[in-house]
């Protein structure tokens, strides 16, 4: 028998609300609340799950310091038509620039949510 399981990544950072808020905006989804207070999920209409959990300790990724690795980071898939449009509502909604642009068109752009955690948008194909 195989026991049915749904994954789920989880961010941690100080505030949940806000930074669920941020991701449930951008992504076009709802935040659900569970029994844990310091727990928020963000449910988008594809079932996919992100959720945000308080911890009180939660310092803020260092990279894209040199010394420093991504090692994960959430990748949004956009369509190539709407990057610019992608990226004025990340911004609007508190993201900020990785790097400097100097423009021109790119199939990934990197930024920082609100507490730090890295994601990119991507130019889906």
């Amino acid at each position: 028998m195989t026991v049915h399981k749904t994954a789920v990544l989880e961010l941690d950072c100080a505030e949940p609300e806000p930074l669920a808020k941020f991701y449930a905006e951008l992504l076009g989804a709802t935040t659900r609340l569970g029994r844990d207070p310091d727990f928020v999920e963000v449910v988008g209409h594809d079932g996919v799950r992100l959720a945000v959990h308080r911890d009180h300790g939660h310092a803020p990724s260092s990279w894209p310091r040199p010394e420093a690795s991504l090692q994960s980071h959430l990748r949004i898939l956009v369509p190539a038509k709407d990057m610019d449009e992608a990226e004025r509502e990340a911004v609007g909604l508190g993201a900020r620039p990785v790097e400097a642009r100097e423009g021109g068109a790119h199939d990934t752009r990197t930024y920082t949510d609100p507490a730090g955690h890295p994601f990119s948008l991507s130019a889906d194909r």
